[in-house]
């Protein structure tokens, strides 16, 4: 979301006569596109914004944009004054107007761009993201984006598969819809109700026939009902990769975390998807350590983790939030969190090695994307995959059988079999 956020912003200044460049005394306009979710990347911000102070040209204006600008709006400019603007996630089309008003603030959470027609910029030609709603109306007890991209507003499905029918009719054969919580995309427009879901937009967007294929991220478990479990089996352009944000196997903690399923339903989806498609790839989110965690319900983590055995896993201590009401319970320990953090990585470190094992002389459908060092070109197998063959720019774009040859924990290695 956030590269599309970044693709939206060099489109608006491309209207004002900008062109990118790659080295930084050239620069008359630095922007940083930030991200809140965790503590961290709000720390970097302000160390990034004294080393490109240091650096720029005299001249250059600086400006701070995306989900800690509508955080922090103002404290941006008290803490580093000069920053000449700072634009919050959700007010990207006011990008334009901000450019010469110096000081100028503007992070308005409900400030609507669900019908805003963005000037078109992609950084892939094969690859294209199309945001399919903005904001989030979950208001999980742990996160932040409620309070920085504001309240859910689905984008006309009219909208999304006119740009998906460009970028596909451009070169763009893979369309990753962007969103949240995709899997309750219709709940609301900002111009009135409407009778579509997300699993009749994926057929509306598969219907396309430049478009060979569909991504998404990310559905919410909640939502993984039997018409989406089903649209997802069975139509062939939806690639089958599925990520389910776990957060926590405890039912407990889910309950703590307003996250609106249990462990056992998790499971139930979980287990009906990879009975449904067996090749699924399932990637994951798992945060430890949450105020509420205690030992039984880290181990009912690690139970789903067994049992599900994920593909992919991103996992974090849990990072206290300004804004939300977990950051006001009492935290675990430091070293508990830690402890239980690597004995949650190294659980899925030995289920990723035995699964990489299995890739090795298997045969997978690759759309290939991006050139690597080395002389090797990169892309993904329909379930997600991602492979490595020895191969030049010309087989960008392209789809082709590979036998998996050297399967490796992050790349599966191969060969072309035509």
């Amino acid at each position: 979301m956030n590269v599309r956020d970044s693709e939206h912003i060099i489109a608006q200044l491309d209207l004002k006569g900008y062109t990118q460049t790659q080295v930084l005394k050239e620069a008359d306009l630095i922007l940083i596109n930030t991200c809140s979710v965790r503590e961290k990347p709000v720390q970097k911000l302000f160390s990034e914004l004294g080393s490109f102070k240091k650096k720029k040209k005299e001249s250059a204006k600086i400006g701070v944009c995306g989900c800690t600008a509508s955080h922090l709006g103002e404290e941006i400019l008290k803490r580093a004054p000069y920053v000449s603007f700072v634009l919050g996630a959700r007010n990207v089309s006011k990008l334009k107007d901000v450019l010469d008003r110096e000081g100028a603030v503007e992070v308005d959470i409900n400030h609507d761009e669900s019908q805003y027609a963005f000037n078109d910029f992609r950084t892939s030609p094969y690859k294209a993201y199309v945001n399919i709603s903005i904001g989030c109306d979950k208001k999980c007890t742990f996160c932040i984006v409620p309070y920085t991209r504001g309240d859910e507003i689905s984008i006309p499905a009219d909208l999304i598969v006119s740009e998906a029918k460009k970028a596909a009719q451009n070169g763009a054969k893979e369309i990753f819809l962007l969103g949240q919580n995709v899997n309750n995309y219709g709940r609301r427009f900002s111009d009135g109700k409407r009778d579509i879901d997300f699993s009749d937009l994926l057929n509306m967007v598969s219907e396309i026939d430049e478009v060979e294929r569909i991504r998404f991220t990310s559905p919410h478990p909640l939502h993984m009902d039997d018409k989406f479990l089903e649209t997802f089996a069975k139509n062939p352009k939806i690639c089958k990769s599925m990520h389910m944000p776990l957060q926590s196997g405890s039912t407990k903690v889910l309950r703590d975390m307003k996250r609106g399923y249990t462990k056992e339903w998790f499971l139930d989806r979980a287990m009906k998807l990879r009975d449904m498609v067996p090749d699924v790839h399932i990637s994951t989110d798992i945060i430890v350590a949450f105020p509420t965690e205690d030992e039984k319900d880290f181990l009912d983590t690690l139970d789903v983790v067994k049992q599900v055995r994920f593909e992919q896993m991103f996992s974090f201590k849990y990072s206290p939030r300004p804004l939300t009401p977990a950051a006001d319970m009492k935290q675990v320990d430091s070293d508990v969190a830690s402890e239980r953090l690597k004995i949650l990585q190294d659980l899925h470190t030995n289920i990723i090695d035995e699964i990489t094992t299995l890739q090795k002389d298997k045969v997978f459908d690759v759309y290939f994307e991006e050139l690597r060092s080395g002389g090797m070109v990169a892309g993904r197998s329909d379930n997600n995959f991602m492979i490595n063959i020895k191969g030049s720019e010309e087989l960008l774009g392209k789809t082709k059988k590979v036998i998996i040859t050297d399967p490796k924990r992050m790349v599966l290695y191969g060969k072309l079999l035509d």
